[in-house]
């Protein structure tokens, strides 16, 4: 074993006894290339407590604001989405009506821009909804935020919890970029083969310890443990062993798979890891035919909303689908969104 393959090695070794310990949620996040343009991206959340996480419908033409007040970025979006929130004052998942997908993940060692920088603000709540509201592809994303004209700015949860997150994207081609916040500056990894993207370390470190173990090809047991590095391993090896088809049921079925095998189990919780979470839901994004699939854990079944069945047109309205507290919603509920008013961002902490 060369030098860097020890190295590697050491540091996998390093992560499975729990070396790097971040303290929050667990999230995973990949896509699946399948044949004939199969495009389809899934995603787990983690968390320590119910988000009353529910589905919103939002028009092209929806005004929004960085939602930080005074200095916030202003912006139209451009494409209408259906996303996925949390404490009904963020925006965690979704897709827009182009195909372009956004998952936001939770990494501690995030380092955003500091207060004085003058720019025009973002909230870490509202990052993923920008990103879904302006652009078509991961192309387009990457070259205006490579520019980095605004600042994006991290909050709290409700219950006290650090926000700090990392972004991925994709789109229905395959390509993907993960965006991260590293002493301040944004860090871009583009390119189809980003497809996976978990929490800490940061991704680079993930990446080389991905290298170490995508060599083995199956011949030895892959990680098994619910800590990022091992999820990231998994999800990277069974998001291309399973097989790729062109049928959408069948693409959509092995990315749900993938999913489940690097899900946290409900009420797993270890003392002194708190980034060690149960999974409460996880998402599928069917980015050819604009299928996107909810599934809560807690639920008997998964439900999904037919993008293309959605009348997006400026004007419309915002519309609501109320999942909280109503666990036995399942099936198609294109059709069942109410109208309702936006939520507002979270704020930063004082």
């Amino acid at each position: 074993m060369n030098a860097l393959r020890h190295a590697l090695f050491v540091c996998t070794l390093a992560l499975a006894a729990g070396v790097f310990v971040a303290p929050a949620d667990a999230c995973t996040r990949a896509v699946y290339f399948g044949k004939e343009n199969q495009i389809v991206t899934g995603r787990t959340m983690d968390w320590t407590e119910d988000m009353q996480t529910n589905l919103w419908v939002f028009p092209r033409g929806t005004k929004r604001d960085g939602g930080v007040g005074k200095g916030s970025l202003e912006w139209t979006a451009k494409h209408g989405s259906v996303i996925a929130s949390i404490y009904e004052g963020g925006t965690a998942d979704g897709m827009n009506e182009k195909g372009l997908a956004a998952n936001l993940l939770y990494l501690a060692e995030s380092e955003y821009p500091a207060a004085a920088d003058k720019r025009p603000a973002v909230v870490l709540t509202a990052w993923t909804q920008y990103v879904l509201d302006n652009f078509a592809t991961v192309a387009e994303a990457v070259a205006e935020l490579k520019r980095e004209t605004f600042r994006v700015v991290p909050v709290e949860a409700p219950n006290g919890a650090k926000g700090t997150a990392h972004l991925s994207i994709s789109d229905p081609t395959g390509d993907s970029a993960v965006f991260e916040y590293l002493k301040g500056k944004l860090v871009i990894h583009h390119g189809k083969q980003y497809q996976v993207m978990t929490n800490s370390p940061t991704f680079d470190k993930q990446l080389a310890i991905n290298e170490y173990w995508k060599d083995f090809d199956g011949a030895v047991s892959l990680p098994g443990t619910v800590r990022a590095a091992d999820r990231f391993v998994r999800a990277s090896y069974y998001i291309n062993a399973c097989q790729q088809t062109a049928d959408a049921r069948e693409a959509v079925a092995a990315v749900s798979s993938v999913m489940r095998n690097v899900s946290v189990p409900r009420g797993i919780r270890k003392k002194g890891e708190p980034n060690i979470s149960s999974t409460l839901w996880m998402t599928v994004a069917d980015q050819k035919n604009r299928v996107y699939y909810f599934y809560d854990t807690i639920s008997p079944s998964g439900l999904w909303v037919k993008l293309d069945k959605i009348d997006f047109k400026e004007g419309s309205g915002t519309r609501k689908l109320t999942m909280a507290g109503n666990p036995d919603l399942g099936g198609d509920q294109t059709a069942n969104f109410q109208k309702a008013e936006p939520f507002k961002f979270l704020t930063p902490a004082k």
